[in-house]
């Protein structure tokens, strides 16, 4: 069975970026990621030189310096999904703060694909899911824990007797 390949954004340090396609995971082999770009040739890419590979909606080709459009970098305020609340700190002193699910998945992507797979600030954007490597951090920082909301316990209902005097008469 084949594997889905979804539109990505690969952005490197050096400020190139790549248009192609990527698997959600398990798309690290060895040291390199091999993107299949847009004509349909894979492009490997060196992952200690790779900054973040953006999963998008379109690919903006003419987006210029910013085809992610990831908008906002930190949330304004506690974000509402679930998942660990981080704040990405990278080798050029740039920062981004995303939200990742705390799960299986969380584990595989740190062991299999050496990185972190984030939701950006800003829903709206043109950026689903960010995959940053471990290579290009310098910090990661746990900003919080947002669980799934609790249901608050229905007090038991207590069972009156039926008041047969109005007024203790």
């Amino acid at each position: 069975m084949a594997i889905a390949q979804k539109k990505t954004v690969v952005r490197q340090f050096d400020g190139s970026v790549t248009w192609g396609y990527l698997p959600q995971n398990g798309f690290v082999s060895g040291e390199t990621v091999e993107v299949l770009d847009t004509s349909g040739r894979v492009i490997p890419l060196a992952l200690n030189q790779i900054k973040t590979i953006a999963y998008v909606k379109d690919f903006n080709l003419e987006g210029g310096t910013d085809p992610e459009q990831i908008g906002r970098r930190s949330f304004l305020s506690r974000p509402r999904a679930e998942g660990l609340w981080l704040k990405l700190g990278f080798r050029d002193n740039d920062s981004l703060e995303g939200l990742a699910n705390f799960d299986l998945g969380f584990i595989e992507s740190l062991l299999e694909d050496r990185g972190l797979t984030v939701s950006p600030p800003d829903a709206r954007s043109n950026t689903q899911r960010l995959f940053v490597p471990r290579a290009a951090l310098i910090s990661v920082q746990v900003l919080g824990f947002i669980g799934a909301a609790s249901k608050q316990k229905t007090a038991a209902r207590v069972v009156s007797t039926i008041q047969t005097e109005l007024f203790g008469e």
